[in-house]
């Protein structure tokens, strides 16, 4: 990678997290996106749907004309790569366009025309629900190697919680009802530290490597372990790691 090039991808993730502390306008936010993505990944150009409380798919930004012209084309027929992404969840990568008439009969002839042979479309999610679609388009056959396939999933992994994010701090008591539960999620790691510290005649830092190593072992959340060894559900020689043996199911434990 080209010093340039990660220069303007830090650039692009600082700007991102910035809008996370800062006041930001969302379509002016999303608008970067795609201006970002056409400038850093191997595309010509990029849009953006998000849907509304109903499900229903809107373009909130584009790279450039043509390819808001594009997005617009998709929703109005119901046909194309973006809608499908969103449908299924899941990423969806065309290397050439003219292979797919029969697939999205509309939506290709219109891409080609506009100049598009390729397309490449990223879900915009937070765990199970799917925000949007983050759609790349390229004048060139091929598909996107996995460096800029991963960076556009991160791009659009980041502004998911952004926009997310900007919801819940224009809401007070949704932010304090966050930060209360962080703050008592930390006391129960405390305890647990405590806990762990006392049964292997260790310091509270080597005790919190312990509970943190168990939770990233098992795929838990830390609060959620460290909840687990209070309540006795698992024993402090688990996490140590002494005796070796079956581990409990965590999942009924309020993750």
């Amino acid at each position: 990678m080209s010093g340039d090039r990660e220069h303007l991808i830090t650039q692009a993730f600082v700007s991102l997290a910035n809008s996370l502390v800062e006041a930001f306008d969302v379509v002016e936010l999303l608008g970067t996106l795609t201006t970002d993505c056409a400038r850093l990944l191997d595309v010509a150009s990029a849009g953006l749907l998000l849907a509304d409380r109903r499900g229903v798919l809107h373009v909130v930004a584009a790279s450039s004309e043509r390819t808001r012209t594009l997005e617009l084309f998709q929703l109005q027929r119901d046909q194309g790569p973006c809608l499908e992404c969103f449908r299924d969840g899941v990423p969806v990568s065309v290397a050439d366009l003219t292979n797919e008439t029969e697939r999205w009969p509309q939506f290709v002839p219109a891409a080609l025309a506009a100049g598009f042979t390729s397309v490449h479309a990223i879900p915009m999610r937070l765990l199970d629900d799917v925000l949007g679609t983050l759609g790349l388009f390229g004048t060139g056959t091929g598909l996107l190697n996995e460096e800029d396939l991963s960076l556009a999933q991160a791009l659009a992994h980041v502004a998911s919680v952004v926009i997310v994010a900007g919801d819940a701090v224009a809401d007070k008591a949704v932010v304090a009802e966050q930060l209360q539960r962080a703050l008592q999620g930390r006391v129960v790691v405390e305890q647990a530290k405590g806990m762990l510290a006392q049964v292997g005649d260790l310091t509270t830092e080597q005790a919190f490597v312990y509970l943190r190593r168990y939770a990233r072992a098992h795929a838990q959340r830390l609060t959620v372990v460290a909840q687990a060894l209070l309540w006795r559900d698992i024993s402090a020689q688990q996490v140590l790691g002494e005796p070796a043996g079956p581990i409990p199911p965590l999942s009924s434990l309020g993750q």
